[in-house]
C-alpha cells in the first residue's frame, strides 16, 4: 500500500507540525494554488517526494528546463521555479513512489491570468498527455492529478470554477483509479467523491485528504481528510 497526502488550495497550518497526519505518507500530491513553501515543508516533514500541478493562482512555470547544469529559461540560468525538489507533472506522466501519475494543471480562462486555458487549449494539452502516456508502458495512470475538476463532476456553473469537458475522454484513455483535483472550495461542506468513467473516482482535496492506494489492485482506502474552511 502507498500512503498519500493530497492537498490543494487552502493551507492547513496544523499539518506543518505533523498534527492530523496519520503515520508517515509515502507521497505528497499538490493539486495547485498552494504556497510552494508549504509543499516543501510537508515533503521535508514527511520525508516523502512531492508531485504537483500548478493552479490558476500559482506562478507561470512554463518555459523552464532542467538540464545537467541546473535550471534554465530561454537559455539563461534560472532558479528552481517550483517547490524545491518537487516533480511538476503538468502535461506529463511520472512514476513516483510506485505510482504512475498523470497531470494537467490550470483552470478555465476567465481573466487572462497565468495557468488559465480555453477549452481548445486544454483539449490539446490533454491529447498530448494521452499520447505521451501511451508511449511509456505500462499504459495509463494510477492517478490523474489536476487543478480543476471535470465538467459536471464536482464543478460549478460560474466560469472560473467550471470544469473541463476534455477530462472525460482523458479519464477513459488513462483509466486512473482516482482523479484528484482542487479549485472548487467546499466552504466547510462535505463534497462527495463522485464516479467518472467506468472505474474512476473524482475526489476534491481542498484542505487535505490522506488515503492508501494499492498499486496492484488500485483499491483506495480513505484514512483522514479535512474539507476546506
Amino acid at each position: 500500500m502507498v500512503r498519500v497526502l493530497a492537498v490543494a488550495d487552502e493551507v492547513v497550518d496544523s499539518l506543518t507540525f505533523g498534527v492530523g497526519i496519520e503515520s508517515r505518507p509515502d507521497l505528497i500530491l499538490g493539486a495547485g494554488d498552494l504556497p510552494f513553501e508549504y509543499l516543501e515543508i510537508l515533503s521535508s516533514l514527511c520525508d516523502a517526494p512531492c508531485v504537483f500541478v500548478p493552479g490558476n493562482h500559482d506562478r507561470d512555470l512554463r518555459g523552464y528546463r532542467r538540464g545537467r547544469t541546473g535550471w534554465t529559461r530561454a537559455g539563461l540560468p534560472a532558479e528552481d521555479p517550483g517547490p524545491c525538489g518537487a516533480v511538476n507533472a503538468d502535461g506529463r506522466t511520472v512514476s513516483v513512489a510506485g505510482l504512475r501519475i498523470s497531470g494537467l494543471g490550470g483552470s478555465r480562462r476567465y481573466n487572462g491570468g497565468t495557468n488559465q486555458y480555453t477549452d481548445t487549449q486544454q483539449r490539446l494539452r490533454s491529447l498530448r498527455l494521452r499520447c505521451t502516456a501511451a508511449l511509456s508502458p505500462p499504459r495509463g495512470a494510477d492517478i490523474l492529478l489536476t487543478h480543476s475538476p471535470a465538467r459536471g463532476v464536482g464543478d460549478r456553473d460560474d466560469l472560473p470554477h467550471r470544469g473541463f469537458d476534455c477530462f472525460h475522454p482523458l479519464v477513459r484513455s488513462l483509466q486512473p483509479a482516482l482523479l484528484i483535483h482542487g479549485h472548487v472550495h467546499p466552504y466547510g461542506e462535505r463534497p462527495s467523491d463522485l464516479p467518472i468513467g467506468s472505474s474512476t473516482t473524482s475526489m476534491n482535496v481542498v484542505g487535505f485528504c490522506q488515503f492508501d492506494i494499492d498499486p496492484v489492485t488500485r483499491e483506495v482506502e480513505i484514512v483522514r481528510r479535512r474539507y476546506g474552511a
